[in-house]
């Protein structure tokens, strides 16, 4: 159970994030909804409400835009002066195969919210999570890295887009954030663990073309083949909430399993490479 605890899920207006912030509900913790379109945040959480039969504490809805580090400073500003603790912070919110755009700081979206976002959220965040802990960072990334490749030459796409490519290359620089973090991490009692949640019926997916004509054989095949929201949300929820997790460190999961994952995908080089370069990226300065 997770009675007294407060749980961070970013995205979590829909698709994953939502069934995993309703999950944590159902176990009784305190979900701090962080979503780019607060109107969208109270509809999903007066949906949650609906379904789980939680009480309004247990649902904060707070605006965080990870294609704007302002955006991330301010939350977490709010966050260190409103909250006594924190026990989970889940990085889950992200964006999938977009044309090319950029973030408000300049950087190519996909690699800017999935990996920069989340990078700077959880840097912020960090002091509050070791003075909670024992506590936990939740990263979610996709077996989709398999096909990334960390350019350090073209880390914005300037010379090349392709945005399936871009989106792997994301979702590896998660896995490799969650393997450099893991190292830094040791000894503070906070644990990061990372998943691959599997093909799941979300929105994710509202960039990719599909055929008028193929749309109805789509959405027939996705409902036999996808999983749910809430059966790809289970991972998140079980590295948030089990105790069987207590004190694994720098793993990856699907389907609450841990995983062996590709050598690329824990090079402890290329990990604190990639991480010192997205200290520059973000501004952080030590």
């Amino acid at each position: 159970m997770m009675k007294g605890k407060t749980v961070i899920v970013t995205g979590a207006n829909s698709g994953i994030g939502k069934a995993t912030a309703a999950g944590i509900v159902k176990l009784q913790g305190r979900v701090i909804m962080a979503c780019r379109d607060l109107s969208r945040a109270e509809q999903a959480a007066r949906e949650i409400r609906e379904e789980t039969g939680a009480d309004s504490s247990q649902l904060v809805l707070k605006q965080l835009d990870l294609a704007s580090l302002t955006s991330v400073h301010t939350f977490c500003q709010d966050i260190m002066k409103e909250e006594p603790r924190l026990d989970v912070l889940i990085n889950n919110a992200g964006i999938y195969q977009c044309p090319y755009t950029r973030t408000e700081d300049g950087f190519e979206m996909q690699f800017g919210v999935n990996h920069l976002g989340h990078f700077l959220l959880t840097h912020l965040l960090l002091d509050l999570l070791k003075r909670s802990a024992p506590s936990r960072v939740v990263v979610v990334s996709s077996k989709l890295y398999k096909h990334g490749h960390i350019n350090f030459e073209d880390l914005n796409s300037e010379h090349a887009y392709d945005k399936a490519f871009a989106y792997s290359r994301s979702k590896l620089a998660n896995l490799l954030f969650t393997c450099e973090l893991a190292q830094r991490l040791e000894g503070s009692g906070v644990t990061v663990n990372a998943l691959t949640p599997g093909i799941v019926r979300t929105n994710l997916g509202r960039h990719v073309h599909i055929p008028v004509l193929a749309k109805p054989l789509f959405s027939l095949l996705s409902r036999g083949l996808f999983k749910s929201p809430e059966e790809g949300a289970k991972t998140s929820v079980y590295l948030a909430c089990s105790p069987e997790v207590d004190g694994v460190q720098g793993q990856c999961f699907a389907d609450c399993q841990p995983q062996v994952l590709l050598d690329k995908a824990t090079d402890r080089d290329v990990a604190s490479k990639l991480w010192d370069i997205s200290e520059v990226m973000v501004g952080i300065t030590m």
